[in-house]
């Protein structure tokens, strides 16, 4: 039987300066994402699409959403795989085309830095990021290819 999740969240439009969507011009594109219990994240448009810089713009949203499911995945795939992780970082890249009737994401890559506890781990430890990979909500959400380049180091001392 499938389980199904159910998520909301909530967008408002914070930057009416006055004149409403008069001309393209007219507006910032500033808005908040919120649900309750939570901090609000200020977001944006590409600054590239007249966005304001120091807020969130849905693509690095996206990027960012596929790279917290991949580490969470891996993280527990790890924990039940006996891979001690001491630490994680990634810092993906997404690649974006601008077409007439818009745009769309071609590719995101993710570029996850591990270290585990001990050598024995490293070859298990690589090879859980495909495991991930296939159990990733996300990833398995969009329609451009998603991979992963990890590079697993072995804690100091160890």
């Amino acid at each position: 039987m499938t389980r199904q999740h159910t998520y909301t969240v909530e967008i408002t439009w914070t930057g009416n300066q006055g004149t409403g969507t008069g001309d393209y011009r007219s507006y910032a594109r500033d808005h908040e994402v919120s649900a309750p219990g939570l901090p609000t994240i200020p977001g944006s448009s590409d600054p590239a699409f007249r966005g304001d810089p120091a807020r969130w713009n849905p693509e690095q949203l996206l990027l960012a959403s596929i790279s917290q499911c991949h580490l969470l995945w891996y993280l527990h795939l790890c924990a039940v795989n006996g891979v001690v992780v001491t630490s994680y970082s990634d810092q993906p890249v997404g690649r974006m085309a601008e077409t007439a009737d818009g745009g769309h994401f071609t590719s995101a890559v993710l570029h996850p830095r591990i270290e585990v506890a001990e050598e024995a781990m490293v070859d298990k430890a690589v090879a859980l990021h495909a495991d991930a990979h296939r159990s990733c909500f996300i990833a398995n959400s969009v329609n451009f290819p998603v991979r992963h380049e990890p590079v697993v180091t072995v804690a100091a001392g160890n």
